[in-house]
């Protein structure tokens, strides 16, 4: 359970900057846990044990004083285990036992014994106080050490134990067996408002770097779109636009049709879409069955995401085949976790492009293999990719 803010308001975490910060306060928040009941058990057994164990009382005020040792122990231990597992004690229930136990054990002391060993309420009971009330906010400690300071008075009041040295010796119980306790529970509550604004700062600082650096490289890939896209068509453009390209020349044309399949999947590339491959694949696809190409688009199983490179060199070769195919095209995309094969099949025909495979970003080596192959009745041409 994460701890909550000083004065025991819990703060809102969501997002991973809100759970870092979470993760931090709670470890140091989990530190002081086990300091408190290490030394609430740990006092109750070194020392409020051998007072009780050596104090000369009645038999019968021995015999409450010893229960209400066990049912503070008792007390003590509960809530130490919900402490050391995250959670909160009950604290009005438990409180309210506690301060059953003060008033049981000054009642059974006398007044023999009231500033004695024996009585080990005075020094031992306030570290439960601290247990009970942990993470809840100090106002609710201080009264209840008020409590125990006013069962205390009424016992030496009861006692007749006016004097000035006794009333003397009364305050500085009260004071010594409480400064201590509070001092704790203080400090553990400001150490984890720290942690928690240390870790938030961290959290946040670390935020805005992300942004940063994301920011930094989607420019730089908005970039090297955006020069992959104006090479594609630049070099068609300027052709035509000098008159040294002929727009009835098949060969020109098949540069046009490819420069604005390569420009539509360029553009489909910033596109966020569940599955990118095959949303670049048919962009490339729409723009072929527009200009008047039959093609039948087939998808098996669902791609691992892929670098936008790997997806370029999937693609290209399949859009540059694509822009020289006539009659129809079937073009089909297989994938698994391990493996992704895009492949299209044409008829075959005469005319530019039947000197071999496709050109395009797909060639070369890398991650990703090209295979091209032509019977003089159909063209095959597939990219596969594997991990």
């Amino acid at each position: 359970m994460p701890a909550p803010a000083a004065g025991g308001t819990r703060r809102d975490r969501s997002g991973p900057a809100g759970r870092a910060a979470s993760a931090v306060a709670s470890a140091s928040d989990r530190a002081a846990r086990i300091a408190a009941v290490t030394i609430a058990l740990a006092w109750h057994l070194a020392i409020d044990l051998p007072a009780l164990l050596g104090a000369g009382s009645a038999p019968a005020a021995t015999a409450v004083i010893a229960a209400a040792w066990l049912v503070a122990a008792a007390v003590g231990v509960a809530a130490g285990v919900r402490l050391l597992r995250g959670g909160l004690p009950s604290a009005g229930r438990l409180a309210a036992v506690l301060l059953v136990v003060d008033v049981a054990v000054f009642a059974a002391v006398g007044g023999g014994q009231l500033f004695a060993a024996g009585n080990w309420a005075w020094g031992g009971l306030v570290w439960f106080f601290l247990l009970v009330l942990w993470r809840r906010p100090v106002g609710w400690l201080l009264a209840l050490l008020g409590a125990h300071a006013a069962i205390a008075l009424v016992a030496v009041v009861a006692f007749d134990a006016t004097a000035p040295a006794d009333l003397a010796r009364y305050a500085m119980y009260v004071y010594g067996t409480s400064s201590l306790p509070v001092a704790v529970f203080v400090g553990a509550t400001a150490l984890a408002a720290l942690a928690w604004d240390r870790a938030d700062t961290a959290a946040a600082t670390a935020a805005v770097e992300t942004e940063r650096v994301v920011a930094e490289q989607a420019r730089a890939e908005r970039q090297a779109r955006l020069g992959l896209v104006s090479g594609t068509a630049e070099e068609v453009l300027v052709a035509l636009a000098a008159g040294d390209a002929d727009p009835a020349d098949p060969a020109v044309r098949r540069r046009c049709v490819l420069a604005a399949a390569r420009l539509r999947r360029l553009i489909a590339e910033s596109d966020d879409v569940p599955d990118p491959l095959l949303h670049e694949l048919r962009a490339a696809a729409d723009l072929a069955e527009r200009n008047g190409l039959p093609i039948e688009l087939v998808a098996i199983g669902v791609p691992p995401e892929l670098p936008v490179e790997v997806r370029r060199r999937l693609a290209d070769p399949l859009t540059a085949a694509l822009a020289d195919a006539r009659a129809w095209a079937r073009l089909t995309v297989v994938a698994g976790p391990d493996e992704v094969v895009a492949s299209l099949v044409t008829p075959d025909h005469d005319g530019p492009g039947t000197t071999g495979p496709p050109g395009g970003d797909g060639d070369g080596g890398g991650p990703v293999e090209l295979g091209h192959e032509r019977d003089g009745e159909i063209r095959w041409t597939q990219t596969r990719w594997r991990r």
